[in-house]
């Protein structure tokens, strides 16, 4: 299982992970915590679900959020930043998107927004179209699709 290599890796490399939500409701989160033994690599989990929490807890600019909307690779970089300055945490994962039902033309339902932050690195977004799964299926591709991101930075 992926979390399981997640938390290993971190450990080998001495690195505590922290987690940005807002679609997924703490999902990452809960995945890395389900394995035993997380405690030493899980340093916090941060669910943002409105503006007003990922401006309080993240730092979220209210300009960034104002510009581009929370479903923003901008919102979602600032999200990974603010969970390491708000934590002890080397490596970050967040996410902010439309799990549906609903959605607009320009912000379809399944539009996903991820922002990887690692200490001394550039911060690094990516957006992925899940399409109208049904708000449980985003929400699952989602929390898998973060924790391959994790799981990638920690191979880099």
């Amino acid at each position: 299982m992926i979390t399981n290599e997640i938390l290993t890796l971190a450990m080998a490399r001495g690195l505590m992970i922290a987690t940005a939500e807002s679609c997924t409701g703490g999902m990452v989160a809960a995945a890395l915590t389900d394995v035993p033994g997380s405690s030493a690599v899980v340093e916090r989990g941060f669910v943002t679900y409105s503006n007003t929490a990922k401006i309080e807890m993240l730092d979220v600019s209210e300009h960034t959020l104002a510009t581009h909307g929370a479903v923003s690779e901008q919102v979602a970089q600032e999200m990974a930043q603010g969970a390491l300055t708000h934590s002890t945490a080397h490596l970050a994962v967040s996410i902010t998107g439309i799990a549906g039902p609903g959605g607009s033309e320009h912000k379809p339902e399944g539009r996903v927004c991820f922002g990887l932050a690692m200490a001394g690195h550039p911060t690094k977004t990516e957006t992925v179209e899940f399409g109208p799964l049904g708000r449980g299926a985003v929400r699952e591709n989602a929390r898998d699709h973060a924790l391959r991101m994790l799981f990638t930075a920690l191979n880099e």
